[in-house]
């Protein structure tokens, strides 16, 4: 049986999940509590990069920091394991290493997964991009796919269509386009001018999260660059070379990348959670209904804004949701109540290609170079770790400089 602690003591704090809100939460507690941070990998991925590892702008390793390292001083321990379920009663966690942590608050921040939506043939046929691994795989089939066709020198084609009109989606389509424009270009002209880049958004417009004037300009940016735009269409079924949609013939696909949204991370299910859609039940306080020692954050927490919807599962909610969240944790254990969060909206950005990038904060817009410079400068603020900033700043220099792409490897488990 686990004793209570006394207020004398500092809490012991485990969280479950690494990324932007478990990493942040450990970083902001470890002075406050005794933290225990668990996560399956050993490294944190900077997630909105990897569509630059999909198409070879950046190099893997770049996109990854050791959790050890960023925790080095803190006093925030770590464990690499996974949960396989929480004794509510007597306030533990068991990992599958077969450890089995105590705590006195417990942080659920495993964030998210691909969604299907239901849609067949989207785990078979589709391609996430969730991870360093799935990102690589993307290239892989790439570039493989482009080597098939260099054999060719007659009209045969090859189509990859990216499935949603988001920052993800649009991002990968953009790059997809300046690779091909650009290194595979120089690399077999003919073969490059068969490659078809397909964008399809079952909505009305791409980036429904950005004001209509953006959005338009972001699908002129697209289309410029050579991407065909398919908005109001709704995919029926991913098969292996085409996707079937609602209305309208098939569009080819020999690559399908699916980024037409997440889930809360499946894992919260075996924690034996209240579960509100995909996400883990949360007051406004961020703590779970009816475990007043549980909390969530970040993707997988279910956490509405003022007008009643679920909070976007982007870094800035997570990060955001971890600083309040550390200081809820004291608040409690010293007894004081509790406060509600509140989400401070900075802005939404998305990048599409060389120069071509859209910022939105508030009613303030922009559009062009300056924001393309200022999407750069804010994730290079953001990637963890001085060897992956330098790395990337030369990957990015290179690339600048002479339109090529030095990271066109082939490294998939194939």
């Amino acid at each position: 049986m686990v004793t209570s602690t006394s207020k004398a003591t500092k809490p012991r704090v485990v969280i479950l999940g690494a990324g932007f809100g478990g990493l942040t939460a450990a970083r902001a507690m470890a002075k406050d509590a005794d933290v225990t941070l668990v996560d399956r990998h050993n490294f944190q991925t900077f997630l909105p990069l990897l569509y630059q590892v999909s198409t070879a702008g950046l190099a893997a390793d770049h996109v990854v920091h050791p959790i050890r390292g960023a925790l080095r001083k803190s006093g925030v321990k770590f464990r690499m394991g996974s949960p396989l379920s929480v004794d509510h009663k007597n306030k533990t966690v068991k990992l599958d290493s077969s450890e089995v942590l105590e705590f006195d608050h417990l942080i659920v921040a495993l964030g998210s997964s691909t969604a299907d939506f239901g849609v067949p043939g989207v785990n078979e046929y589709g391609m996430g991009m969730k991870s360093v691994n799935e990102a690589i795989n993307i290239r892989a089939a790439v570039m493989r796919r482009f080597e098939d066709l260099c054999r060719f020198e007659d009209d045969t084609r090859l189509s990859i269509a990216v499935v949603g009109g988001g920052p993800t989606g649009v991002e990968m389509a953009g790059a997809l386009a300046e690779l091909k424009r650009g290194p595979l270009k120089n690399d077999m002209k003919h073969a490059a001018d068969h490659i078809d880049i397909y964008l399809i958004e079952a909505g009305p417009r791409i980036l429904p999260m950005f004001s209509e004037k953006l959005s338009e300009r972001a699908e002129s940016d697209l289309r410029k660059l050579g991407v065909i735009v398919r908005t109001n269409t709704s995919v029926r079924e991913v098969q292996s070379r085409k996707i079937i949609v609602k209305d309208g013939d098939p569009i080819p696909a020999e690559i399908t990348v699916w980024a037409a949204g997440v889930k809360g991370e499946p894992t919260a299910e075996i924690l034996n959670l209240p579960i509100v859609g995909s996400r883990i039940d949360v007051e406004e306080s961020l703590r779970v209904n009816h475990y007043p020692h549980i909390w969530a954050i970040g993707d997988i927490a279910g956490a509405r804004g003022a007008d009643g919807r679920f909070l976007p599962m982007v870094a800035p909610v997570a990060m955001q949701q971890a600083r309040f969240v550390a200081k809820q944790i004291v608040r409690a254990h010293k007894g004081e109540a509790l406060k509600a969060f509140k989400y401070i909206d900075k802005g939404s950005m998305a990048t599409i290609g060389r120069h071509k990038a859209v910022v939105e904060v508030k009613k303030f817009r922009m559009t062009g170079a300056l924001a393309w410079f200022a999407w750069l400068w804010l994730h290079l603020f953001y990637l963890l770790g001085g060897r992956n900033k330098i790395g990337t700043m030369a990957d990015w220099t290179w690339n600048y400089l002479t339109f090529d792409r030095g990271n066109r490897h082939i490294m998939d488990s194939l």
